[in-house]
């Protein structure tokens, strides 16, 4: 779930988190943002709300494949742990794409 910036939310996005100002509930979790919406999240000064949906990666493709293959540099030819790394690396090469 990323955190995203008032300035960049669009017309149907959905909130992941309710948006609130103390105990005032402005906007409920799982409302679609419209335009209405979107104005108002920036009419109130709220920077950033967190919406459904995958977050980046923080770090490039090569260097999480890089990662990886360090972490598993020991661990080679035993059976179930090349069948764990090319099921981490497939959930990698999916986080791009």
């Amino acid at each position: 779930m990323p955190k995203v910036s008032a300035d960049k939310l669009e017309p149907g996005m959905r909130l992941a988190r309710s948006v609130t100002r103390g105990r005032l509930l402005l906007i409920a979790k799982g409302t679609e943002l419209t335009e209405e919406y979107i104005e108002k999240i920036r009419a109130m000064g709220i920077s950033a709300v967190y919406i459904w949906g995958p977050s980046h990666p923080a770090i490039p493709k090569e260097e999480a494949l890089a990662q990886l293959d360090r972490r598993f540099r020991f661990v080679g030819n035993r059976p179930y742990m090349d069948l764990l790394k090319e099921v981490v690396r497939e959930h990698i090469e999916n986080l791009y794409d």
